[in-house]
C-alpha cells in the first residue's frame, strides 16, 4: 500500500486527486494539506511513504521549501511535484529540492497514477524531456566552469592599466570616451583593446563583456 501525503491549496483540485489515489487498491491517502507549512506539520503526525506536493501554494515556491524541510525530517520519502508551469527553471529548482519526479496538472488519471506508481517503486519516470534538460544544464555548468578557469588565467595575465580598461567598457563607455578619461589617442586605446581581446581569446569587447557578465565577475574590477 502506498500511503500518500497530498497538499494543494485549491480545495477542488485537492478532493479530486484525494477521490482519484484512495478509488485505488493499492494506494491511501492519509494526510491532506492545503499549504506547505500544514505540510511540514503534519509529517509527524501521519506515516505516509510519498508527498505529493503542489509547488506554488501560499507562496510560489511553498511546496519546494516543504519538500525541503520533509525530506530533512523524513529522508526515506518520495516526492512528487505537481505543477502548472512547465519551465526548465521550475523543474530544475524542483529537482534540487529533491523530488524525484513532477506531474503536470491536467493531465490524465492514468498517466498521474503512473507516475506514482513508479515513483513508489523506485523507478521514477522521468521523461526523455526531463533528461534532455538536466543534461543540457549539465554541460551548461561544465562549460561555464572551464570558462571560469580560462578566465582566471587570462584576468592573471593583465596590467592595471588592462583592467581600468575592462571597468570601463563594462560601465558601457566607447572608445573615444575611454580615451577622454584617459587622456590618451584613440589609437592608443584601439592597441590596448586588442591586447585584451588577445589575452581573452574574443574577436570583440562585447565578448568580454557578455563573458565577465555571465560568469558573475564584474566586482573584481
Amino acid at each position: 500500500m502506498i500511503n500518500i501525503l497530498v497538499a494543494e491549496d485549491f480545495d477542488l483540485i485537492r478532493e479530486d486527486l484525494v477521490d482519484t489515489l484512495n478509488a485505488q487498491e493499492d494506494m491511501r491517502v492519509v494526510a491532506q494539506a492545503s499549504s506547505g507549512a500544514e505540510a511540514v506539520e503534519l509529517a509527524g503526525k501521519a506515516d505516509f511513504s510519498l508527498a505529493l506536493l503542489d509547488i506554488e501554494m501560499e507562496t510560489t515556491t511553498a511546496g519546494i521549501r516543504a519538500a525541503e524541510k520533509l525530506l530533512d525530517e523524513l529522508p526515506e520519502l518520495t516526492v512528487i511535484f505537481l505543477t502548472a508551469h512547465e519551465t526548465e527553471n521550475m523543474i530544475l529548482t524542483s529537482m534540487g529540492a529533491g523530488a524525484v519526479d513532477y506531474i503536470v496538472k491536467g493531465c490524465s488519471d492514468e498517466e498521474l497514477l503512473s507516475h506514482i506508481r513508479a515513483a513508489a517503486a523506485g523507478h521514477p519516470m522521468l521523461d526523455a524531456k526531463i533528461q534532455n534538460m538536466v543534461l543540457k544544464e549539465y554541460t551548461r555548468l561544465r562549460a561555464s566552469e572551464k570558462s571560469l578557469l580560462f578566465f582566471i588565467n587570462s584576468v592573471g595575465k593583465l596590467t592595471s592599466a588592462e583592467r581600468s580598461l575592462v571597468r570601463l567598457l563594462l560601465d558601457g563607455k566607447k572608445v573615444r570616451e575611454i580615451a577622454e578619461i584617459r587622456c590618451v589617442e584613440v589609437v592608443t586605446v584601439k592597441t590596448q583593446i586588442k591586447g585584451l581581446l588577445r589575452k581573452f581569446g574574443c574577436a570583440r569587447t562585447k565578448d568580454i563583456v557578455e563573458l565577465i557578465r555571465e560568469l558573475g565577475v564584474a566586482h573584481l574590477f
